[in-house]
């Protein structure tokens, strides 16, 4: 085998989902992370404030990612962290191997009085591409895929009609299928320190941008307008 076999057999296997039986270990060691959030000053972790809700996504490499949210009126913390696997308590380089089945994630946590969940979606769909599978551009990987991990029922519903609609959308513009995992949240586990507001600390740092021009109109959303079919993947198991 080539050296350029080897390595793109290593690329192909990060890019297929594991199951719970293939996952890393993982740790019970919580990763320890900042109180306060380092541009608004807020609380990274719970408890969060009354009336506040939280949503979990994942749109390609989670500095970027957070960097949207937290700019958001409405917005009352962003963190960076994995979800979607099974791995308890991962390091980036475990994510990174792509055995542990979790995607690099944003946890929002946000005022519906001032911005609402479907506005948070729009900003999501808007904001990468979620027809490229397990990647976003040039990063390959399990840990790059789309996707939306729900905190209720309705959370749920919405963000798969959603999908349907902007899926839509994305196929007049000439893309292909939305291949964004929609599911319940699991447990959200936080990427280490020097991930939390990754870009406010660096702000020359990595920032790739995936958005397809496609815009979302938030008032689309809901499940009556929409067609009952849809093309979204299921959740992982």
């Amino acid at each position: 085998m080539s050296w350029f076999d080897d390595i793109r057999g290593r690329e192909s296997a990060k890019s297929t989902l594991i199951g719970p039986d293939d996952a890393l270990p993982g740790r019970e060691q919580k990763m320890p992370v900042p109180t306060a959030h380092y541009v608004n000053g807020h609380t990274l972790v719970p408890p969060f404030p009354a009336g506040t809700q939280t949503v979990v996504v994942g749109m390609g490499c989670f500095w970027g990612a957070e960097k949207e949210f937290w700019q958001l009126p409405g917005v009352y913390t962003t963190a960076a962290g994995y979800a979607g696997g099974y791995t308890p308590n991962p390091t980036y380089e475990e994510t990174c191997s792509g055995r542990t089945g979790h995607t690099e994630v944003v946890l929002v946590v946000f005022d519906p009085a001032v911005i609402g969940y479907e506005q948070i979606l729009a900003h999501f769909w808007e904001n990468h591409d979620p027809t490229q599978g397990m990647r976003q551009g040039n990063d390959q990987g399990s840990q790059y895929r789309s996707a939306v991990f729900t905190t209720s029922a309705q959370q749920e519903e919405i963000a798969h009609a959603s999908a349907v609609t902007f899926g839509a959308r994305l196929a007049e513009a000439g893309y292909g299928a939305v291949t964004t995992e929609i599911g319940p949240l699991r447990e959200f586990f936080y990427a280490e320190d020097y991930h939390q507001q990754y870009l406010a600390k660096n702000p020359g740092g990595y920032c790739p941008v995936h958005a397809t021009g496609v815009s979302c109109p938030v008032g689309l959303l809901r499940q009556d307008e929409v067609p009952a079919q849809t093309s979204v993947l299921p959740p992982a198991e």
